[in-house]
């Protein structure tokens, strides 16, 4: 069975620490190191209804695209859901861990992972960092033309969006250039319109976006939680590619903590 530094070890050779951004807090969370890894649970979020599911089925070891503890903790008394988390954790020798900007980043991170489900080609990273342009924020490719309400229905469909938001002032007619961000990409807009994309997709797009640019460009708000739920995919396959005999479970808890009436 591998240990925990092992499976970290496959995940940041994927999706390096060093491209998290400053805020972020990607790595081992929870849990010792060296300890060996019975079973993996996959999510995007650590709730507790999750870390009872990986109890359940005898994980000893979450990965989760979101970090639990995000901006730090100054205390662990069991106050809020985050604490209770980390000392049910602890108590069970759940170890945890999580791979967030940095996975956006990587070569093949989430972005990609959403321009495959849209079977986009031509891919190149939309706002590349200087120091290596094959990482960085964003993809940009194209797709077979498209009129723009079929594009969004499959975008609709693909994505299992219940509430589609889009830019109704839009002039594009047909879609062929894509622009695609996990998360919240708003700021990547104006990019994908210098970038000639007749479309972007992504998540938590502000009304003053959509007026901003909605004359310019197809904006698709898909939901921050739909467009990054593919990041335990993309887990799955490097725990896999490593560790063919690993047990990797997807959560059946996961939920979006946002709902639609």
């Amino acid at each position: 069975m591998p240990k925990v530094r092992e499976i970290a070890a496959v995940i940041e050779s994927f999706a390096p620490k060093r491209l998290q951004e400053d805020y972020d807090n990607a790595g081992l969370q929870v849990g010792n190191p060296d300890m060996e890894v019975s079973a993996v649970m996959l999510c995007l979020d650590v709730t507790e209804d999750i870390l009872a599911e990986a109890r359940a089925r005898s994980c000893n070891m979450i990965i989760s695209h979101h970090p639990l503890i995000f901006k730090g903790l100054r205390n662990v008394t069991g106050a809020d859901a985050t604490q209770r988390i980390v000392i049910e954790a602890i108590r069970e020798g759940i170890a945890i861990y999580a791979a967030h900007t940095n996975l956006d980043a990587a070569r093949e991170g989430v972005s990609h992972e959403i321009a495959s489900i849209l079977d986009m080609s031509g891919l190149g990273v939309l706002d590349p960092r200087p120091e290596d342009p094959s990482t960085g924020t964003g993809i940009i490719g194209d797709i077979t033309p498209t009129p723009k309400l079929e594009f969004l229905r499959r975008v609709k469909e693909r994505f299992n969006v219940r509430a589609l938001r889009y830019s109704s002032h839009s002039p594009r007619l047909v879609i062929k250039r894509v622009a695609v961000c996990g998360g919240s990409g708003a700021f990547l807009i104006r990019k994908a319109v210098e970038r000639g994309a007749d479309a972007i997709v992504t998540g938590d797009i502000k009304y003053h976006d959509f007026t901003t640019f909605g004359d310019e460009i197809l904006i698709a708000d898909i939901g921050h939680y739909e467009s990054e739920l593919c990041s335990a995919k993309i887990f799955s396959r490097i725990i896999r590619d490593a560790f063919p005999d690993a047990v990797v479970y997807f959560s059946l808890k996961e939920s979006n903590p946002i709902a639609v009436l």
